[in-house]
């Protein structure tokens, strides 16, 4: 930020309540301010390159985690800390822990606890942006309880519809449908299937994904740092941000700018905030929801302005000012490195990264939180790293894009370059004209882009490359645990015997240990999920399609299902993948409960009295 905001100081010893790349990424911030550094950390993650980076690092209480908010405000108590950074996920978006941390006399950096109470469901958020005079999706705000309200709102507005938990997010909570027969099928009016309150929305299949980083203080300066366009997305979840927004006219980016300073000051937001919203062909721009945090893609932002948000969130977290924030200069783009499979409809991927390089030069900034040798699991969001690459305009940060994914080389997991570098060539994505938007909508990554890679020859998108060479050094450096605080130990070579782990090769501020777990204690190789099949040949068995969590069953033994009806939602990577049922037939035996995990072909659900004689397929 500018040196006229310069006296604002932020607070000194921040504790950072995350992990991996986003630990990481503030992390480095706070250096830079020269403050100290803490991390709460799981067995896990004891050798994580954030834990390495970091000032300080402790670990959490055994069998706890990153969202165990009273073990992380109790470390935060016994370090000393000033402030707490939530970072994104876990317990960013937790008005009860904020109010806590703020409780406690420590800085929360965020917004308000009421700020965020409001704009974090969907339901309040939608009431604030109408009383704002902000128009959200057409939709029914309140609370959505039996099919005929649905069938009566479509009957209005049309097919599809959306249903979607109040309680969602990351694109989670999302039930589409079609026509009345589907509404009156679906299960989410059941009280069993424990979805919570509903809302409804008009779904929108032709549109643009825009948004709007922004930053408000508690002096009631706001700006618009910059726009972006993420409507590259699977699932409902952004896989290619850009910033900024290209082909928007004038008259929409003030109408983006207006509404976004009108959502802000309507909850008193203060602190640094994205607000989302969809623009359509027409020139429709409809207010989807404000995330009262840090973005995954605020990177690009960063780049194009040279601002710097997280020391930002921390100024303003402070009471300083905002200050003058540059106009955006040049182009950049953010591209999502998953463990998700092109080939297989970006099914997850998990095993052992035997082998990576990341790319480097003009224009490129990466984020990571990994390094060889960690294990990916289902537990953690599927995201290894952000390849941020910026030009002079657009055409330069696509043609540095497409040689910064010739450069990458990922093996022993499965990734998404292939689906990357194929975008990159597309002429709806790279024609330089508005009408290129036409084609590009939320809906066409996986209505046009991936059935083109839905073949056998689509490999595990690594690049070639020669490794890196290994550092030979006369000394090496340990890490150790003292009494849960993490520590490193640098002793000369041989002192500690032959079979001694050994801190060596290059990441981001040190070294690394090779094979660390970082991602979770996984076995052998890399898995492409794919559709499960049932044990034994048993045709009335349906099959985990890949290696998940169980978080929902929505029937119950003895019931009647029809073909089509959801079984099972299994969450991989923090994706929701849904099971229905293949058949008409009967619900026999559930023999897995929520909240278990299931192996890639373990059995969800046995079913019997199955009316057509087709083979069980899942669906994901």
């Amino acid at each position: 930020m500018s040196a006229d905001a310069s006296h604002d100081c932020p607070p000194n010893r921040i504790l950072i309540a995350n992990r991996g790349e986003i630990a990481l990424r503030v992390a480095r911030t706070v250096r830079d301010l020269g403050g100290t550094s803490i991390l709460p950390y799981t067995p896990e993650d004891l050798m994580s390159p954030a834990a390495e980076f970091v000032d300080e690092a402790y670990a959490l209480p055994e069998g706890s985690g990153y969202t165990d908010a009273a073990a992380i405000l109790d470390l935060a108590h016994r370090t000393g800390a000033e402030a707490i950074h939530p970072g994104y996920g876990f317990l960013a978006e937790d008005a009860d822990f904020a109010q806590a941390v703020g409780d406690a006399g420590i800085t929360w950096v965020g917004p308000s606890p009421s700020a965020m109470r409001t704009l974090g469901d969907k339901l309040s958020a939608r009431a604030a942006a109408v009383a704002a005079g902000v128009d959200p999706v057409p939709g029914i705000t309140d609370s959505v309880t039996d099919p005929e309200s649905v069938v009566a709102f479509a009957a209005v507005h049309g097919y599809p519809v959306a249903l979607k938990r109040t309680d969602g997010g990351g694109g989670r909570g999302i039930t589409v449908l079609e026509d009345d027969a589907a509404v009156r099928a679906t299960p989410a009016f059941d009280s069993a299937a424990g979805v919570g309150t509903l809302i409804l929305e008009k779904y929108v299949t032709a549109a643009r994904h825009v948004e709007t980083q922004c930053a408000r203080d508690a002096h009631g300066a706001f700006a618009v740092v910059s726009t972006r366009d993420c409507t590259l997305q699977r699932r409902n979840q952004k896989l290619l941000e850009e910033a900024p927004a290209p082909y928007l006219p004038d008259a929409v980016q003030e109408r983006l700018h207006e509404a976004s300073r009108r959502l802000l000051e309507a909850v008193d937001y203060v602190g640094v905030a994205t607000c989302e919203f969809l623009l359509t062909p027409a020139g429709e721009l409809w207010f989807l929801e404000v995330n009262p945090r840090l973005q995954v893609e605020h990177c690009v932002s960063e780049e194009v302005t040279g601002v710097d948000l997280v020391e930002t969130q921390l100024r303003i977290a402070a009471g300083g000012r905002l200050g003058p924030v540059p106009a955006p200069r040049g182009h950049s783009l953010e591209l999502r490195i998953t463990c998700e499979d092109p080939a297989q409809g970006l099914a997850p991927s998990t095993g052992t990264i035997t082998r990576l390089r990341w790319p480097a030069g003009p224009g490129i900034r990466i984020d990571s939180g990994v390094v060889e040798g960690d294990t990916v699991t289902p537990a953690f969001d599927p995201m290894l790293a952000k390849i941020v690459v910026t030009g002079a305009d657009r055409d330069q940060a696509i043609r540095r894009a497409r040689r910064a994914l010739r450069e990458t080389v990922v093996e022993g997991v499965t990734v998404c370059t292939s689906l990357h570098a194929h975008v990159l060539g597309r002429e709806e994505f790279t024609r330089p004209d508005a009408d290129s938007r036409l084609s590009v909508t939320t809906r066409w990554l996986e209505d046009a882009v991936l059935p083109d890679l839905a073949a056998p020859a689509v490999g595990t998108g690594a690049a070639a490359g020669e490794p890196l060479p290994d550092s030979h050094r006369t000394r090496s450096t340990y890490v150790v645990e003292i009494n849960g605080h993490r520590l490193q130990v640098t002793v000369p070579d041989g002192i500690l015997g032959g079979h001694s782990r050994r801190l060596g090769g290059s990441y981001p501020g040190g070294s690394h240990l090779a094979q660390q777990p970082l991602r979770g204690r996984g076995s052998g190789r890399g898995r492409s999920a794919a559709s499960g099949s049932a044990q034994g040949g048993d045709p009335g068995a349906i099959a985990a399609p890949m290696q998940a969590i169980v978080t929902r069953i929505c029937v119950s033994p003895g019931q009647r299902v029809r073909a089509g009806d959801l079984l099972v939602v299994l969450e991989s990577m923090k994706m929701e993948n849904y099971v229905h049922a293949p058949a008409d037939a009967t619900v026999a035996d559930i023999p897995v409960s929520a909240g278990r995990t299931v192996s890639a072909g373990e059995i969800l659900v046995r079913m019997r009295d199955i009316r057509d004689d087709s083979q069980p397929q899942q669906e994901a």
